[in-house]
């Protein structure tokens, strides 16, 4: 390694906030990508669809692109591809499961044929100029997550991703924690570390031990039970399937991204279900209630999902009846609290039972919690450390767990969307700042909504509109 060579780390999003995580790798003339998400609007934020983050260094940039590498198949890592693919054309890298979720997306905004699409899988390792990098078998709550071991001419740099520790993951085999411990040994002068669950002591549970809750769930429902999720969420959706077979349900699934996430899934062979299981959801009344299950989405209350409109009785082919029972299996990401509360009074107020996470241990999260970053800590041994994924809080508690763990501050690095981390073999600090931030996507308009439009709609939703018609005609005077 030369002592002369220099890693710039551009985080672009992910930082300060959930969601719309995307970091830059830049060594000399070549960048590497890694991950490309979007972020749910804010409450202020009225009519914006969704986040994406503020690519314009890239494209300033995109001579020297070598790549994008996605981790995994949730949309706050993968959900800005089509977007930013209009401002460069690069290879696009990923486990199965996260490009064919990829290419639903890709299909919708036309541009599948245009987009070069490389599969990798753990275990392998791939050139990217002058990165190399592995990729490490993670568990999460989606299968197919990986790690990234990038190794470059100042270093070794460990990406986790978003992770936790499952001894029994469903549909996946288990961590590859032995990959990170001989990265350790080895040597890392970088550890990139999910910061997402670091307030939660203890270990984040299995996936396996919702099992037992929603056989339990199921077996006190009288009528229709209406599940929902996030989309990408694999092994829910199998453990869904599994508990509707077991009491002689038919499932239906309503919403167009748990649609496109079933069909990737059942192609990639991710899910195990059998096909008479399926029934059209223009169909389910034909069945009684007590046959039907609905799989949908909305798990993050948001105002044009599933459950939302159905919660609302605005759904053209879904209407809550007294006695539904209504499963919310997520936690409300940071911000969305008032969303999910709204929909779950209005179901409540229809007649449906609910069950979301503060009746029942209905959702166990993805997310390491603090023994499982303390074991991920020890195992890969940092020299400098950058917490990632989480609001500002978040990062600042993984920088003490750090700290406790033996690290100095100086060594730890809580960085903001846009910071330039730059790296030698010997030394690292935070050395400028780029163009970065958040472009709003409204429709079909992308960055075309600014402050002032957003300020407009806010003094128009709560002061609202008058209008004023008048007819006038015009009458010659008279003498």
């Amino acid at each position: 390694m030369s002592s002369k060579e220099k890693l710039k780390i551009i985080p672009l999003g992910g930082m300060r906030e959930i969601g719309k995580n995307i970091t830059a790798f830049e060594c000399g003339e070549e960048i590497l990508i890694v991950d490309c998400g979007i972020a749910f609007p804010e409450d202020e934020m009225l009519g914006i669809d969704l986040v994406i983050p503020d690519v314009s260094y890239l494209t300033k940039n995109k001579s020297k692109i070598k790549g994008i590498i996605l981790t995994h198949g949730h949309e706050d890592h993968i959900g800005a591809i089509p977007y930013v693919l209009r401002e460069f054309q690069v290879p696009v890298y990923g486990t199965r499961l996260t490009l064919a979720l990829l290419r639903f997306k890709l299909e919708e905004h036309g541009i599948l044929g245009t987009t070069d699409l490389r599969t990798v899988y753990p275990g392998q390792s791939e050139q990217f100029g002058r990165f190399n990098v592995e990729f490490i078998r993670t568990t999460h709550s989606i299968p197919d997550s990986i790690a990234l071991a990038i190794h470059t001419p100042v270093g070794t740099i460990v990406q986790t991703s978003d992770f936790k520790i499952d001894y029994t993951p469903i549909a996946s085999e288990p961590m590859d924690l032995n990959k990170f411990a001989e990265l350790g040994n080895q040597g890392v002068l970088l550890l990139m570390c999910d910061s997402t669950n670091v307030e939660s002591e203890g270990h984040t549970m299995s996936e396996k031990t919702l099992e037992a809750t929603f056989e339990e769930t199921f077996r006190r429902a009288k009528g229709r039970i209406l599940v929902t999720t996030f989309a990408s969420n694999i092994q829910r959706l199998q453990q869904v399937f599994e508990a509707s077979a077991k009491f002689n349900r038919k499932v239906a699934l309503c919403g167009r991204s748990i649609d496109h996430a079933f069909k990737a899934a059942s192609a990639e062979g991710y899910l195990n279900i059998k096909d008479d299981m399926i029934v059209d959801i223009d169909k389910i009344n034909k069945y009684k209630n007590e046959e039907i299950v609905i799989l949908t989405t909305g798990s993050q209350g948001e105002p044009m999902s599933a459950l939302s409109r159905i919660a609302s009785s605005e759904h053209r082919k879904v209407e809550i009846i007294p006695g539904d029972m209504v499963v919310i299996s997520a936690n409300p990401i940071p911000g969305n609290e008032k969303l999910i509360s709204r929909v779950i009074n209005e179901l409540f107020s229809k007649g449906a039972e609910v069950v979301y996470e503060k009746l029942a241990d209905i959702h166990v999260s993805g997310h390491a919690c603090k023994e499982e970053l303390r074991l991920m800590h020890r195992l890969v041994k940092p020299k400098y450390f950058m917490p990632v994924h989480g609001e500002y809080r978040h990062l600042k508690q993984h920088a003490n767990l750090a700290m406790e763990m033996g690290m100095s501050e100086e060594d730890i690095f809580i960085m903001d969307v846009g910071d330039v981390l730059e790296l030698t073999s010997h030394s690292a600090r935070i050395n400028g700042h780029v163009a970065s931030g958040r472009v709003l996507v409204d429709g079909l308009g992308v960055g075309d909504v600014g402050s002032v439009v957003l300020r407009d709609r806010k003094l128009l939703s709560e002061d609202g509109l008058i209008v004023v018609v008048m007819t006038a005609r015009k009458r010659r005077a008279t003498s």
